[in-house]
């Protein structure tokens, strides 16, 4: 028997326990039943708590799994931490608090948070990347890609944020800022452990054609990879023997190229035999490009900024016309060749920069419709489309897109260029000038450098000046990782993890090294391959180093033999379905699509599993504070999910955050919305309190097995419910529908309409009522549970306080006899184009249709003194006229 009024404060933490206690849902391994691993980003515990960005995107999954389950599936819903990291640290060196307390107590939080939404997560898989029994597995992975060669050091441009002292990755980069502090960054040389994510870039093109993202996850990660297919050309230093070599899509265009650009990080700048007339000015201008960020440079902005270099020209190979060099910050070092050959007639950015600087402008192009009629040329350029070739030498008058290989393969056979695809994307920086994070499992040992390398001499080189190794100089007992980077050896498998130890200093450095380097009790060890002296490596993993595995682990996830088993990735894996945030549509996914397909390769991840980690991907839109504007702690208006529950309940908030507007869009927070959530279930508990109450209870047989079948009338007012039964079947088809297509709003839409009829009817039956509360309860499950078990109480199906969990029970089917309407809208085509509809009874014949256009005088005009040739008539849906 429910409570006599609504009272989430005590339903509640009831149900919650009761689930706990029973466990629920806890995944079955190698269940008979259909399998369904329903994945949901887990969070960073920071301590600020769970957030109702977080409450969105979980309560929609949550949804989702406690459908399932009632519909006889095996759901995985796992959940776990990302804990290492930049906001794990940011928080710890806020609050001077080591980030080990602070990160237990941030998952402490959010773990009672999650679990006060009644999410049904299972919490016997719960994994967390600061434990060293998982992230022993993330350093093991680290190892199988260094084996093979695919992990590597080298010195390369990194943003260093002046303030905090650390390196930062891109996406650590906001608005040219470091996103920790706030301070200014600039570019600095740094060693760095780096994962050879290139070599598989073409693959995470072509595998997007076996999974259903959105397409716009698609193009996102297509676009991060950046590939493109040309030409790269040589164009030699006048007087020189050195050449700049460029990356063009495009060179049907060379003809047209006035300029070159080279990155300010390019290698011509710093040879100083080139004479550069204006070194000083350079030099300054190279100064201010390394306070930028890559995005800031990239940006599209109509001032683009450089400086002529001076005292050095470069022979454009098509025509042998003297071409001056600049250096600008949009072209970057790390994209093709970090040189671009400009051509302002047929690139608008190049155009800008052409008009800015008064260079050249030649046409190579010309579009071919209207061209006669154009102006002159400047006046029609720039044209960046194709055309016939112009000022082309012996090129003229051919197609752009014919001329594109022909010039390419006249400029080969002079050896000035070659066939080249390039890719965005770069190698994966892999390693982190900080405390909190996993361990990089290697050591550095200098005997087995010299051992490696035949170096007789004591002193050690850099690796970058190594990289060119003689092969066949290296010994058997290494493995190609440590050929490739020699004198770092491979800790043990059996010696993992390597532990992070427990230091006081955690802050960042003054030079720049991670605090480990300080730690020398733990630095300083012996090498495990010749058992001399060596020094661990203090560099430590990125954010995403744990999160692009942990749904594997989720599998199998207190397996210390293992990483998971192969038995249990093959029943559990793929992932069948994986919700996260937009802005996690492309590092994340795309880092742990790569990480997967490494697995896949050497044979840890079953191959009848195929190459992709997920079959599904969707995502959410951003909660955004009333009026629009994005929730900040510094503008006071974030909302925090406990102040919600505390006044409202959790099923008012988990109901609000999934009526508040289609799922996949930002949407604005509104607290009437919220009081309105509330008032629904007020509605909901006050028919149930009336549907109870006003009933003496006594069970009806209802003719032959009515003791299976028993009908309870629970009279309130009137007599009668055949139109409510019409309605419940349409609404348990619409929930179902809308529940897999994420259309959440819309399906509380319907629950709400049917409530409303509810309330209008003057008899309503038990077995409508339980129904309601079947589709009722993936949304508000604990009120739902409690109205089920009172509805059972009441009519003696169950002893007084045995309860019967409602997610036991099956998911409602709906009668197809049942939603049919009477009457429907046939719509009505004239040779396929719509020109009416007609209200119609459902599964009327054709005849009668003809008989009713002509009586339609919109729909009849259409067909006056035409001679009708053919009639396609698909019953109830539409009638086309072939006239």
């Amino acid at each position: 028997m429910p409570e006599q009024q609504y009272n989430p404060e005590q339903i509640e933490p009831k149900w919650q326990k009761f689930w706990e206690e029973k466990k629920l849902f806890r995944a079955e391994d190698f269940s008979k039943k259909p399998k369904f691993f329903l994945l949901v980003e887990f969070p960073y515990p920071s301590g600020t708590g769970l957030h109702v960005g977080h409450c969105r995107s979980y309560t929609a999954m949550d949804i989702i799994a406690r459908k399932r389950r009632m519909q006889g599936y095996n759901v995985l819903f796992p959940m776990g931490w990302d804990a290492f990291g930049l906001p794990s640290e940011n928080y710890a060196i806020k609050t001077g608090i080591h980030p080990s307390i602070t990160t237990k107590q941030s998952i402490e939080t959010f773990k009672t948070q999650e679990k006060s939404l009644g999410l049904s997560f299972d919490w016997q898989r719960e994994v967390n990347t600061t434990d060293p029994n998982y992230y022993k597995w993330t350093q093991w992975l680290f190892l199988k890609l260094f084996e093979r060669g695919l992990a590597y050091k080298a010195k390369i441009p990194i943003n260093w944020c002046l303030s905090c002292k650390i390196g930062l990755a891109n996406e650590e980069v906001v608005d040219g800022k470091c996103e920790r502090c706030g301070g200014e960054i600039e570019k600095r040389e740094k060693d760095q452990w780096l994962i050879k994510i290139t070599e598989y870039a073409q693959r995470l093109i072509d595998d997007l054609g076996l999974v259903d993202f959105p397409e716009r996850v698609k193009i996102q990660q297509k676009e991060w990879i950046g590939k493109s297919e040309g030409w790269e050309i040589d164009f030699r230093i006048k007087n020189q023997e050195l050449g700049i070599k460029v990356f063009t899509t495009r060179v049907d265009t060379i003809f047209g190229c006035t300029y070159l650009v080279v990155a300010p990080e390019h290698e011509i700048i710093k040879n100083q035999e080139l004479g550069i007339k204006n070194y000083e000015e350079v030099e300054v201008y190279v100064e201010k490009a390394k306070k930028k960020s890559e995005r800031d440079r990239l940006a599209d902005v109509k001032d683009k900024t450089g400086v002529k270099i001076e005292g050095v020209m470069a022979i454009n190979p098509a025509n042998g016309q003297e071409t001056p060099i600049f250096v600008a910050d949009y072209v970057l070092a790390s994209y093709g060749t970090g040189a671009i050959m400009a051509v302002p007639g047929h690139d608008r950015r190049d155009f800008q920069f052409a008009k800015k600087y008064n260079l050249p402008v030649v046409e190579v192009i010309r579009a071919l419709e209207g061209a006669e009629q154009l102006p002159e040329e400047v006046a029609r350029l720039p044209y960046e489309g194709e055309g016939v070739m112009v000022n082309s030498g012996e090129f003229n008058g051919l197609n752009s897109q014919e001329a594109r290989e022909k010039i390419g393969q006249w400029l080969a056979e002079k050896g000035l260029a070659k066939k080249q695809v390039n890719y965005k994307l770069r190698d994966w920086v892999f390693s982190r000038q900080r405390y909190w994070g996993e361990p990089i499992p290697l050591v550095f040992c200098s005997e087995c450098y010299k051992k490696l390398m035949g170096n007789p001499k004591s002193e050690i080189l850099n690796p970058k000046q190594i990289q060119n190794y003689n092969s066949q100089n290296s010994k058997q007992e290494f493995n190609q990782g440590e050929i490739l980077n020699p004198g770092w050896i491979a800790v043990p498998e059996n010696n993992l993890p390597v532990e992070l130890p427990n230091v006081e200093k955690y802050k960042p450095t003054e030079t720049g090294e991670s605090p480990l380097a300080k730690a020398e009790d733990w630095v300083n060890t012996k090498c495990p391959k010749c058992g001399g002296l060596a020094k661990r490596e203090t560099d430590v993993m990125p954010n995403w180093a744990g999160s692009n595995w942990y749904f594997m682990r989720y599998c199998d996830p207190h397996n210390d033999k293992q990483f998971a088993s192969p038995e249990l990735l093959k029943y559990w894996m793929p992932v069948g379905w994986y919700n996260g945030g937009m802005e996690h549509t492309t590092l994340h996914l795309f880092y742990s699509r790569f990480v997967y397909k490494f697995l896949w390769d050497i044979g840890e991840v079953p191959k009848e599993l195929g190459p992709e980690p997920y079959k599904k991907r969707t995502s959410h839109g951003m909660i955004l504070a009333e009026g629009g504007v994005k929730m900040s702690k510094s503008k006071g208006n974030v909302i925090n999910p406990d102040d919600v529950i505390k006044q409202y309940g959790a099923d008012t908030l988990r109901l609000y955050e999934m009526f508040m507007g289609p799922f996949e869009q930002a949407i604005d927070w509104d607290t009437q919305g919220v009081k309105g959530a509330k008032r629904f279930l007020d509605r909901v508990f006050k028919v149930a309190q009336s549907v109870i109450l006003n009933t003496n209870c006594h069970p009806e047989p209802v003719g032959e097995g009515s003791q299976k079948n028993e009908t309870l009338r629970l009279t309130l007012q009137g007599d009668g419910c055949a139109n409510l039964e019409k309605l419940l079947h349409r609404t348990i088809k619409k929930i179902s529908e809308d529940i897999e297509a994420m259309k959440f709003n819309t399906a509380i839409s319907a629950l709400m309409i049917l409530v409303n009829e509810m309330e209008k009817e003057e008899e309503i039956t038990a077995d409508i009522f339980e129904k309601f509360l079947l589709i009722l309860a993936p949304f508000a499950p604990h009120l739902a549970e409690e109205l089920y078990n009172g509805i059972k109480n009441q009519e003696s199906r169950i002893k007084q306080g045995e309860e019967q969990s409602i997610f036991l029970q099956k998911w409602p089917g709906y009668d197809k006899s049942l939603i049919q309407d009477e009457k429907i809208n046939l719509i009505v085509q004239i040779n396929g184009k719509v020109r009416g509809a007609l209200e119609v009874e459902r599964d009327v014949e054709q005849d009668e249709i003809l008989e009713l256009v002509k009586k339609d005088q919109k729909i009849s005009k259409w067909l006056e003194n035409k001679q009708i040739k053919k009639v396609v008539f698909i019953k109830n849906k539409l009638i086309n006229f072939v006239i």
